[in-house]
């Protein structure tokens, strides 16, 4: 295992925080995908994020039952099909498609709601989905139930509560539980083994520190946003930077989320 730990004054990466791109139609493209007729602060959130965080271009897709609601607050955004109570339906697929093909990236930022329609959308997406995958609050949930259908998936970042991971960790059927009380040498240690085994990405957040693993090797970071919401403004912002170096997950993620 490679533990390696970050502070606001030492960076670890401080190459990457230098050479970020300096023209905004060479930042990337970024898909964000949330939102439900009763909730919509996550993909809001991670357009602010995402734009604070120096994307180039984004798009954000929404169900078409927020149109009334979002027209003015947020004019950037594209409507999708929804459901009669709100929630994105299936008919939403070619959309999502469409611009995931066009993005470097595509960001499941939340607030997605339950709905059973909108379960099989996502299964649906994810399993057509050949790209770069960041999942984030709510969104995880909808593959905590059939773990393995995200966690054998290359280029994909999970971004996770402790109590998310704990459920991932006990739908895997792990030898080692996750636990609320573990202490951040043992979190580590579990992080590590199960992304030896795991292509994915993890980001976590855990006795005021964030929590970055890949391939064995974990950073952690002092997080200064206290008991604020995270997940999606962290998943926003680690999505930028990953698609502006896409081969150093580990590393432009870790330096994305130095401020945060």
């Amino acid at each position: 295992m490679t533990w390696i730990k970050q502070t606001h004054d030492q960076p670890l990466f401080p190459d990457l925080l230098w050479s970020r791109p300096e023209r905004r139609d060479q930042a990337g493209k970024l898909l964000i995908i949330g939102g439900n007729l009763h909730g919509f602060s996550a993909p809001a959130e991670a357009f602010r994020s995402a734009h604070a965080a120096g994307i180039g271009t984004s798009r954000v897709v929404i169900p078409n039952a927020l149109k009334r609601t979002l027209r003015e607050i947020l004019p950037e955004a594209q409507y999708s099909p929804s459901t009669p109570s709100g929630s994105f339906a299936r008919g939403a697929l070619s959309d999502w498609e469409e611009g995931s093909a066009w993005a470097d990236a595509a960001l499941l930022a939340g607030d997605f709601g339950h709905n059973s329609e909108t379960a099989l959308l996502l299964e649906n997406f994810v399993a057509k989905h050949a790209g770069m995958l960041i999942v984030c609050q709510d969104a995880v949930e909808y593959f905590l139930a059939r773990p393995d259908t995200i966690t054998h998936r290359p280029q994909t970042l999970l971004v996770l509560s402790m109590g998310q991971l704990q459920k991932l960790a006990h739908g895997l059927h792990s030898t080692t539980p996750v636990t609320q009380t573990m202490g951040l040498p043992d979190l580590t240690s579990w992080l590590a083994d199960f992304t030896l085994t795991h292509p994915i990405v993890v980001l976590t957040k855990h006795l005021d520190h964030l929590v970055v693993a890949y391939k064995g090797s974990v950073s952690t970071t002092p997080a200064t946003m206290g008991l604020q919401p995270w997940r999606v403004r962290a998943g926003a912002t680690a999505s930028v930077w990953w698609l502006q170096h896409p081969t150093k997950p580990l590393e432009s993620i870790t330096s994305g989320i130095l401020d945060l």
